[in-house]
């Protein structure tokens, strides 16, 4: 049974990009062409979601990974912090 999803899912996908060679593809909301196939491709996809074949769920779009740069950031004030206080420590000494 997925494989006929799949398969609806993919002539949906070929008639949206066929649209899209043809110059009849719009967009939802603005109703512009859409010149770009990777968003034609877009398209296809969500129409066969909402069509009901198995297709997998979009990216999130506001999906950032971490990176390492933030903990070698915080590691470095860290060691800026404690490097004044031996300096008050030795000026205390004299």
């Amino acid at each position: 049974m997925a494989t006929k999803k799949k398969a609806a899912a993919s002539k949906k996908v070929g008639k949206v990009m066929h649209e899209f060679k043809q110059g009849q593809l719009k967009s939802g909301g603005s109703g512009k062409k859409v010149t770009n196939p990777k968003q034609a491709v877009a398209i296809g996809l969500s129409e066969a979601r909402k069509s009901g074949a198995s297709v997998p769920p979009a990216k999130k779009k506001g999906a950032v990974k971490k990176t390492a740069t933030k903990k070698t950031a915080t590691k470095k004030a860290a060691v800026k912090k404690a490097a004044p206080a031996k300096k008050k420590a030795a000026a205390k000494k004299k």
